[in-house]
């Protein structure tokens, strides 16, 4: 596959804790392997060679830890954020993607965190998306707090935090009669355009700075663009965010 794959692996793994607190997030053991590996392999058996990997917790066992797997017969370039605004945080996931764009190419590009674990067929999501789009975002129907809303072209409108009732949205009053609430999944494909949109809204009043969430992002940018949720059939997926879940993603990795 032609396009490149951006590996968020920069997080503070904090609900980890005290795993993470010798280790990064991406290194935490995952079957015969190590999430990163886990996410790594994926993308290769999916046509990927060209994968940037971002850092910034225990980044330099990220990158030991790539240098003595010879980077699993990858080409994989790191975007080292340790230092760009702040000793104690990375630039959070859509600040990490506009920093990693001089290794991203030209083209759509695909990002995947590191600690999501699926049996996603990537080349199928991928195949998925209009080139119209300005994102194509993985959705599901799973139990979360927050959710993404959509119209019933599946069109991104707004975003809704179900404990709290907080509803962002681009629209005044956005009624969320009839709208689909579907969880993200941390997989989603961009195009190359999103750079101009980011740099746009970086000057003038609200101006994201150069650390924001993508979330925020595409809830600003849906005004004008089109981003839109895909959901796949028999999609299973778990975010390991947390204990728990870590216990069962090492339960079912062999099956996904």
């Amino acid at each position: 596959m032609t396009m490149k794959a951006l590996v968020f692996a920069a997080g503070l793994g904090t609900r980890l804790r005290p795993l993470t607190d010798s280790i990064p997030k991406a290194l935490v053991p995952l079957g015969d392997g190590t999430l990163l590996s886990h996410t790594l392999l994926k993308l290769k058996a999916s046509g990927f060679d060209g994968v940037v990997v971002n850092t910034f917790h225990f980044a330099d066992k990220i990158e030991a830890y790539l240098k003595e797997n010879d980077c699993f017969g990858m080409d994989v370039e790191i975007s080292d954020e340790r230092g760009v605004l702040s000793p104690s945080a990375p630039l959070e996931t859509g600040g990490g993607i506009l920093y990693a764009r001089p290794l991203l190419g030209s083209g759509p590009f695909l990002v995947h965190n590191v600690d999501i674990v699926s049996n996603l067929d990537i080349p199928g999501f991928v195949a998925k998306a209009s080139p119209d789009d300005l994102a194509t975002i993985l959705v599901s129907d799973r139990k979360t707090s927050r959710y993404l809303l959509f119209d019933k072209d599946m069109a991104l409108v707004g975003w809704e935090n179900v404990s709290t009732g907080e509803v962002k949205s681009p629209f005044p009053g956005l009624d969320r009669e009839g709208l689909t609430r579907l969880a993200f999944s941390g997989i989603h494909l961009i195009s190359e355009e999103v750079f101009r949109v980011m740099e746009e809204m970086g000057t003038g009043p609200g101006a994201l700075g150069p650390r924001f969430s993508i979330i925020d992002f595409y809830l600003r940018a849906a005004a004008s663009f089109k981003i839109r949720g895909v959901t796949v059939p028999g999609l299973e997926l778990i975010d390991v965010g947390k204990p728990e879940t870590l216990a069962l993603a090492r339960e079912r990795v062999s099956m996904l």
